[in-house]
């Protein structure tokens, strides 16, 4: 396979098996990708800047800042990436990077990445079959990286055993799979999808709101998961502190309800599936004090009128798009998700409960139930970025049909 085009980071640590990085970088280049490659300041002491730089054509960067005072902005590294592999791996580089202790370059890069991330340890074979490094690398599985195992054969040490870096024909096999196999997962490539989340403020005057507990968690990860499928995102966010680095992620902040609406139709006709997974307020408050309402011994009444309903509209101009709706519900949950479904025109709802543990607003997990009009599957609760491809497996089998 080719990996043209491919941006791959190499982030070398400071072993013997650091001297194979030159015949990695070289098969590479010579499969099209484009490599840049950091050291960890005791790397300098197994291979020579010159000598990678000059295989993949770029600077070799050790330090956060070089010799004429340039900044070696490590985020800007990490978001070039397609694919960052540490190769080799030490025991030393493999705990700083599972605990997040940002000492060097390569960690802080690392601790800013959104890219897969492949590890290649290497070490001796005590060290490398010690509980500890063990431990480490199951963590860094977790994770989701993958761990290239190290291989069998004599070591530095003049013992024999497992603890040798991966050859890098072997390496740069696992990475071409492993692009093999993401290409194929990209169903969505082609598409554009819309997505709403997070909550909607509703001024009642400049310091105070009528809003609700959202936190935009899950309709970040949607858009996430969508744009690591290929999809074009289109993101439209109430108040939210999230934050979104995804090329393919165009995300727009709002804050009313109004405001969302108006942003929803400016690019609703040119999407080919819309979810919308924010919480907008039904009502908003029909005049906005110009000034602070000061407390008194009175009752405060504030007239509210309803909001545009966002959703209904999508659904009432709905031609080619898959639209989706969300449903949080605390009584006769699945009564009331279905009659919003056809209400509001949908092509399917998910709907989650407020009385289920672990589901709802500010959580890490959600527990949903997807409903079209033939059909309610029920999934059990996970995290929302594993919820996500849920949503859009779902969505993908749908369109299929």
């Amino acid at each position: 396979m080719s990996l043209e085009g491919k941006r791959i980071l190499i982030s070398v640590s400071g072993g013997i098996a650091a001297y194979k990085i030159n015949f990695l970088v070289r098969m590479l280049i010579k499969k099209g990708a484009e490599v840049q490659v950091l050291l960890t300041p005791a790397a300098e002491n197994f291979v020579s800047k010159l000598t990678l730089s000059t295989l993949s054509k770029k600077p070799v960067y050790s330090e956060f800042y070089s010799e004429n005072g340039t900044w070696n902005n490590h985020v800007d590294l990490a978001l070039w990436a397609d694919l960052m592999i540490v190769a080799p791996c030490t025991a030393n580089t493999l705990s700083k990077m599972v605990h997040g202790l940002c000492d060097n370059l390569v960690i802080a890069t690392y601790l800013s990445a959104k890219c897969p991330v492949f590890i290649a340890p290497a070490m001796d074979l005590d060290m490398y079959e010690h509980p500890s490094t063990r431990q480490n690398l199951e963590m860094a599985e977790d994770f989701g990286h993958v761990v290239i195992p190290a291989e069998s054969g004599e070591l530095a040490s003049g013992l024999n055993g497992p603890g040798r870096m991966a050859e890098p024909a072997h390496i740069v096999a696992a990475i071409e799979t492993f692009f093999s196999q993401n290409q194929a997962l990209k169903n969505l490539a082609g598409k554009t999808i819309l997505i709403t989340a997070g909550p909607t403020h509703e001024a009642i005057d400049p310091v105070r709101f009528i809003g609700n507990h959202s936190s935009g968690k899950m309709g970040f990860s949607l858009a996430e998961e969508a744009a690591k499928r290929g999809a074009k995102v289109i993101l439209i966010s109430g108040p939210s502190s999230l934050q979104t680095n995804y090329e393919n992620i165009s995300l727009h902040r709002v804050t009313s309800a109004k405001e969302m609406f108006d942003k929803v139709f400016e690019y609703y006709k040119e999407v080919d599936i819309a979810i919308a997974s924010a919480a907008v307020a039904d009502y908003a408050p029909k005049e906005i004090a110009v000034e602070k309402i000061k407390k008194s011994d009175d009752s405060l009444f504030i007239e509210l009128i309803k909001n545009p309903d966002i959703l209904k509209t999508m659904g009432d101009q709905k031609t080619h798009q898959f639209l989706v709706g969300f449903a949080l519900e605390t009584q006769d949950e699945e009564a009331h998700a279905k009659g919003k479904l056809e209400k509001k025109n949908l092509d399917m709802i998910v709907l989650n409960s407020l009385r289920d543990e672990g589901a709802g607003f500010q959580k890490d997990t959600n527990k949903i139930k997807i409903i079209t009009k033939s059909d309610i599957k029920s999934f059990d609760l996970k995290s929302k970025e594993d919820v996500a491809k849920d949503i859009l497996n779902f969505v993908e089998e749908q369109m299929s049909k």
